[in-house]
C-alpha cells in the first residue's frame, strides 16, 4: 500500500512544484499578505506569499515547501491552479480537503480537483498535516492580505480558520 501512496504521479507533482519560492517584498499599497504553516509531528513547513488583484484573486503567488513527497505533491497542484483563485474557493478546495482526508469525501472540484490525486493519504492520517500545509499557509495568506485591504473582508473569512 505505501507503494501506492507515492506513485509516480504523486513523485512527479512533488518535483516539479510550480512557484516555488518566496516573492520580492511588496511595492507601495499591493494587497499582500504571507501564511506559514508548520506540521508538528513531522515538521512540514509551508510559507507562502500571496498578491491580490481589487478583486481579492491571487495574481502573483510564491512559496516555499519543505515537507516530504506529499505536502510538496499537494503544494505541486496548488501552484498550478492558484493564480486568479479566490479566497472562497481556497477554504472550500481545504474544506474538500479535509473531508477527503477526514471522512472519505471526494476531494476538490474545479481549480483544485488534482488535489484528489491524494486520496490514499486518507489511509494515513499522520501525513494529515503534511499534506494540508500548504494550502493552509495560502488560506493565512489571503486572510492577511485581505485583512490589508480594508477592514470590512476580515468578516467574510471568519468561518475560514
Amino acid at each position: 500500500m505505501i507503494d501506492e501512496l507515492y506513485s509516480a504521479r504523486i513523485l512527479k507533482l512533488a518535483a516539479n512544484m510550480p512557484h516555488s519560492g518566496r516573492l520580492a517584498a511588496p511595492r507601495g499599497d499591493a494587497r499582500w499578505g504571507t501564511g506559514e504553516r508548520v506540521a508538528k509531528l513531522c515538521g512540514s513547513k509551508a510559507v507562502v506569499d500571496v498578491v491580490l488583484d481589487g478583486s481579492g484573486r491571487i495574481t502573483e503567488f510564491g512559496q516555499d515547501v519543505k515537507a516530504c513527497a506529499l505536502g510538496q505533491a499537494a503544494a505541486g497542484v496548488l501552484g498550478e491552479s492558484v493564480i486568479g483563485a479566490s479566497a472562497e474557493e481556497i477554504v472550500a478546495a481545504r474544506d474538500a480537503m479535509t473531508a477527503m482526508l477526514k471522512s472519505g469525501g471526494d476531494g476538490p472540484e474545479g481549480r483544485f480537483e488534482g488535489l484528489r490525486a491524494l486520496k490514499l493519504v486518507a489511509g494515513y492520517p499522520a501525513r494529515h498535516a503534511s499534506t494540508m500545509v500548504a494550502i493552509e499557509a495560502t488560506l493565512d495568506a489571503v486572510k492577511q492580505a485581505l485583512a490589508r485591504k480594508s477592514p470590512d473582508t476580515r468578516t467574510s473569512l471568519a468561518g475560514a480558520a
